[in-house]
């Protein structure tokens, strides 16, 4: 599959794409607006909002981002909190559309932001195995050959039937590892997930996530664990408020990041 995701609202040079490319930023701005007072309730803010009472302020979370990631790649971003890191992630996969730029994605993503948000509470850990694997895009066919690898995987035999409503913060999360990786992706597009569940289990993603890595998948990662991304990563991107302060080697990075947050 070959995504692309632009806008018409400034004119675009459009960056080189070769054939090892996966993912290419050109001129990526992504513009937030939020309220300048906070508002209580959902009500409040509608009714406030109906009568032109609310204000907003405008700040960009990502800021002319150009970025090129190599098929086969395992590309990190590393910067503080509110750096632009997951708003990038969510231009990557489509879950919004940049203010101004262009986003060109070749081939089929996997995108691991919020594990199990796509569940639906009433519905047992089975039917959302097979509602999760159609909003990724797969078939129930599709999804049927893998179920019984995702039950194993994920450990939760003896809750596949009971209602998600039922399950921890932490059963969702390996459900929804599970079934994101049980097919092979050409891009996975990962959000601080190797950080769930026990120590077994990290390890158990931080192998899939190796394995996919050895069969040629493309992997975009944000951590806020600096040693995982060196030891992972082929290069390395420094965000720093919505624009990128470094692109390279990992440990060059890494070391200049860490020198400026020591300072």
């Amino acid at each position: 599959m070959h995504t692309v995701s632009e806008t018409n609202l400034s004119p675009i040079q459009p960056g080189t794409v070769t054939a090892d490319t996966a993912i290419q930023l050109d001129g990526v701005s992504v513009q937030y607006r939020i309220p300048t007072e906070k508002i209580g309730t959902f009500k409040e803010f509608i009714i406030r909002y109906m009568q032109r009472k609310v204000s907003f302020t405008h700040f960009w979370a990502l800021n002319t981002v150009d970025l090129t990631v190599k098929r086969g790649e395992v590309f990190g971003i590393i910067g503080k909190n509110g750096a632009g890191k997951s708003t990038m992630l969510k231009a990557v996969s489509g879950v919004l559309r940049p203010t101004k730029g262009r986003v060109r994605v070749f081939g089929h993503i996997a995108p691991l932001l919020e594990l199990g948000a796509g569940f639906h509470p009433e519905l047992s850990g089975r039917e959302n195995v097979f509602l999760n694997g159609s909003l990724l895009g797969y078939s129930k066919p599709a999804m049927e050959e893998v179920y019984d690898e995702i039950v194993e995987f994920s450990d939760l035999k003896p809750f596949m039937d009971a209602p998600i409503r039922t399950y921890s913060s932490g059963m969702n999360a390996r459900l929804g590892f599970a079934v994101a990786t049980a097919h092979f992706p050409e891009i996975l597009i990962v959000d601080e997930v190797l950080s769930v569940g026990d120590e077994a289990f990290q390890k158990k993603c931080q192998d899939r996530m190796k394995g996919f890595q050895e069969r040629g998948t493309t992997i975009l990662i944000v951590s806020h664990g600096l040693n995982t991304i060196q030891d992972m990563c082929d290069r390395v991107a420094w965000l720093d408020h919505g624009k990128v302060r470094l692109v390279g080697e990992p440990e060059e990075v890494i070391a200049a990041y860490r020198a400026e947050n020591q300072a």
